[in-house]
């Protein structure tokens, strides 16, 4: 699949891993839908970078939990540019609670970041689907995370709603395909202010050195060596659908060896 003039809506793309997926897509020639729900001034901003690479933007606010939300914005892109190619559901939520501490989790907690991170993925998709099959090469990126598989991660809500989407990604591929594939990315320790700003700079610096110690290529991944990855599922991944690619620097491994 060719990035150039093709459409992308990137759900959560006002910063972070969203924003860095959208700027990398432009500088390819792909037109895009930045999403925010808050951040107004960042999803502007990601616009106008794209914006300099020569395609247009469109900026809409929406919470993908709510389903008419995902509608409005799928509605809008093919208003604007008459056909989306590729959606990437990368807006996400947690909550930071240590796992061993149950009782810090309620059921609303569960709710909301399920709402969040699995439903809004779905609802999204669902309000695509038609879209992205009437051009037989359409693609889904779900943006989940290596907490999904390994129990790991901000808390166990957060995990269980990645785990969730892991496997949704598995059964979206079986029933949109062939027109459309479905694939999910699970980076572990992202770089990044949202890392930061949940666990505390000091907390924060600790664990991406301790990371980075124990990773076989004794590094971490950032926002855009996620999007590389995205990158690389779309424009070389024809055949691959249905898949979970780890970006995580080979930590899933176990401990590297002693540099020397």
């Amino acid at each position: 699949m060719k990035l150039k003039d093709s459409v992308a809506i990137i759900t959560g793309s006002s910063s972070g891993i969203g924003a860095a997926i959208a700027r990398l897509f432009a500088e390819h020639g792909c037109h895009v839908v930045i999403n925010y729900s808050n951040n107004e001034g960042g999803a502007l901003a990601v616009a106008a970078d794209c914006e300099k690479q020569g395609v247009e933007t469109l900026v809409f606010r929406a919470n993908v939990a709510e389903d008419a939300d995902c509608r409005a914005m799928v509605d809008a892109a093919l208003a604007k540019f008459g056909r989306v190619d590729i959606l990437v559901n990368n807006a996400g939520t947690t909550k930071f609670c240590d796992h061993a501490n149950l009782d810090g989790l309620d059921k609303q907690d569960f709710l909301d970041l399920y709402a969040v991170n699995t439903v809004g993925a779905f609802q999204m998709t669902r309000a695509a689907e038609k879209a992205l099959r009437a051009n037989d090469s359409g693609h889904v990126i779900n943006m989940a995370s290596i907490a999904g598989l390994a129990g790991i991660g901000s808390s166990i809500a957060y995990a269980a709603s990645k785990g969730a989407l892991v496997t949704m990604t598995r059964s979206l591929a079986r029933v949109l395909g062939p027109e459309v594939r479905v694939n999910a990315v699970c980076p572990g320790f992202v770089q990044g202010e949202w890392l930061k700003k949940g666990l505390g700079e000091e907390k924060y610096d600790a664990l991406l050195e301790k990371t980075k110690r124990a990773a076989p290529l004794h590094d971490t991944a950032s926002p855009e060596t996620v999007a590389d990855v995205c990158l690389g599922l779309i424009i070389g991944g024809d055949l691959t659908t249905g898949e979970t690619i780890l970006i995580d620097g080979g930590a899933h491994l176990g401990a590297a060896p002693v540099r020397r």
